[in-house]
């Protein structure tokens, strides 16, 4: 019998020990920052991270639609820090701030370091916007480049050779120049998404659409330009940005807050070893070179 009580004895301690490291851990989560002590329950601002090449966005925007169904979410801030990417994940993610806005919460956009072409595309889906004063922001252009290899193939003696059924089934192709008929088809569709970001801005930022045609021609800001042009809200850094969703909200001065999540990556961890030498540039994320779809970045 007392062989028994000690092990039931010993599951209870380890119960307790598991519960109480889980109610620190939540606790963790719902940090204030500076305000002391958070409340494990209770409505919060949540903050979700955008970094790097906007190619894969599948997790940010399940994110976003898991805060948009947690009652305890009264307000998120998008955190982004990228130079842009491909077209149709970036106008994926611009729609899953929409939603969270149409669910009665409310978005603050802070933008860190650089937050250009399709970064300030999704930025400008949000209620306000943050930046800081040397921040790298704007580029409201379209682009996309493609390589030709033909004097490179005749040098080397290939022959590039294609059968196809459509005219512009090959477009872009690197061994042979692009003909006008090609190059008036991409322009064509480039002027096309470069009118739907022209348009994204005008209404996101309410401006009216001359203004923004004005400064929409691919160029760079720095965030103090962008305030005095009326890209963005306020000058501020991540910790404005959340004092401000926490206002919308009707959150108390400073609000719960859930911190961004903080995914391993391995090649991070590589990059990070490497620092800057050639071998953590082959490390970073790149573009593909043909095929090349449709960015919103320079």
């Amino acid at each position: 019998m007392s062989r028994r009580l000690t092990v039931v004895a010993a599951a209870v301690l380890v119960y307790l020990a598991v519960a109480g490291l889980f109610v620190i851990a939540v606790g963790g989560v719902g940090r204030r920052g500076e305000g002391g002590a958070a409340p494990l329950f209770g409505p919060r601002v949540a903050i979700v991270e955008l970094e790097g090449v906007i190619i894969d966005v599948d997790d940010v925007v399940q994110e976003l639609k898991g805060l948009r169904e947690n009652p305890s979410v009264r307000a998120v801030v998008m955190r982004i820090n990228s130079p842009g990417g491909v077209v149709g994940p970036t106008q994926e993610v611009h729609d899953a701030i929409l939603r969270l806005r149409r669910a009665g919460k409310p978005v603050v956009a802070s933008l860190g370091a650089v937050a250009a072409s399709g970064g300030y595309y999704i930025a400008v889906a949000a209620d306000q916007i943050y930046a800081n004063p040397g921040t790298l922001t704007g580029s409201i252009g379209v682009i996309m480049q493609m390589a030709n290899f033909e004097q490179l193939m005749k040098k080397v003696g290939v022959d590039y050779v294609v059968v196809k059924a459509g005219q512009f089934k090959d477009l872009g192709n690197p061994g042979r120049p692009m003909t006008p008929d090609e190059r008036r088809v991409l322009q064509t569709l480039l002027d096309d998404v470069h009118g739907q970001f022209i348009g994204a801005v005008a209404s996101g930022r309410k401006l009216e659409r001359e203004d923004v045609v004005r400064f929409a021609d691919g160029r760079v800001f720095s965030g103090q330009q962008a305030k005095d042009l009326k890209m963005v809200d306020a000058l501020g850094g991540l910790e404005d940005a959340v004092l401000a969703a926490g206002k919308l909200a009707g959150l108390p001065t400073p609000p719960a807050v859930i911190p961004p999540k903080r995914k391993f990556s391995f090649m991070d961890l590589l990059r990070n070893q490497f620092g800057g030498s050639a071998a953590a540039a082959l490390l970073r994320p790149s573009l593909p070179a043909f095929k090349t779809p449709l960015y919103l970045m320079d």
